[in-house]
């Protein structure tokens, strides 16, 4: 891919030197934003692997209520556990939302007092239900708590890898697009700098010959008008020897 230079830049040693500033700017940012990445995939690496143990147990945990509730209708039968179901006391959640720093990157936390109640808290009667119901409730409870540390962690994925992305997409701009762009931008300037620089000696050697030429002429003009000068002064003399000598 063909990638060209910047536009409006004159091509001065100024410009010259700010446009390696610029590029030595450019590449370091580069690294740093290739470190950042690096070190941001490993994060979220690992806050994938504590997904996968998170979903692990909510399954785990849901399979176990669901076992002890198939018992307590095998055991009670399903109407007698609907209707101590529709008995339960329901119960607000409170949740309070904060936040973390992970890598720079601003990641939720969820906080909530414990879900899991006592047998007599729940408010349908212990003694019409059994321990099979009474463990399927402490597990669904249970299984909400790990449930919303799964929601956690996996905002906590979803914003580090957007963040991946978009330093991925920063990397990947100043990689193949402005680095390249300054480094043909400051060829471009280094060129025509040459250029002009054996132009403005072409120029120089043809105006040094220009002057050569008419010093040398006026050398000539000087030299010729000495001999002339000479010239007719020798002629004069020899007439005046000439009249002196017809006189005798």
């Amino acid at each position: 891919m063909t990638v060209g230079r910047l536009e409006g830049v004159s091509p001065t040693r100024m410009e010259l030197l700010r446009l390696s500033r610029r590029e030595k700017l450019a590449e370091k940012g580069e690294e740093l934003l290739r470190e950042k990445r690096d070190a941001l995939i490993a994060e979220l690496l690992d806050v994938v692997g504590e997904v996968r143990s998170a979903r692990k147990e909510v399954e785990a945990k849901l399979r176990e209520a669901f076992t002890h509730l198939a018992i307590a209708k095998a055991l009670m039968g399903e109407d007698a556990v609907r209707q101590l179901a529709f008995a339960a006391k329901p119960r607000e959640l409170q949740m309070e939302f904060a936040s973390r720093s992970v890598m720079g990157v601003s990641v939720p936390m969820i906080e909530f007092s414990p879900l899991v109640r006592r047998a007599t808290e729940r408010g349908y009667s212990i003694h019409d239900s059994s321990a099979a119901l009474d463990d399927a409730a402490r597990c669904f409870e249970e299984a909400l708590e790990k449930i919303l540390r799964l929601a956690e962690v996996e905002e906590a994925v979803r914003h580090l890898a957007s963040e991946v992305e978009k330093t991925k997409r920063r990397v990947n701009a100043l990689k193949y697009i402005m680095i390249p762009r300054l480094k043909a931008t400051r060829k471009y300037i280094e060129m025509r700098l040459e250029e002009m620089e054996r132009e403005n000696f072409t120029r120089l050697k043809k105006i040094k010959a220009v002057l050569e030429r008419r010093a040398s002429a006026e050398a000539s003009s000087v030299s010729s008008a000495v001999v002339e000068a000479g010239v007719s002064g020798g002629s004069e003399g020899v007439k005046a020897a000439a009249e002196g000598k017809a006189g005798e």
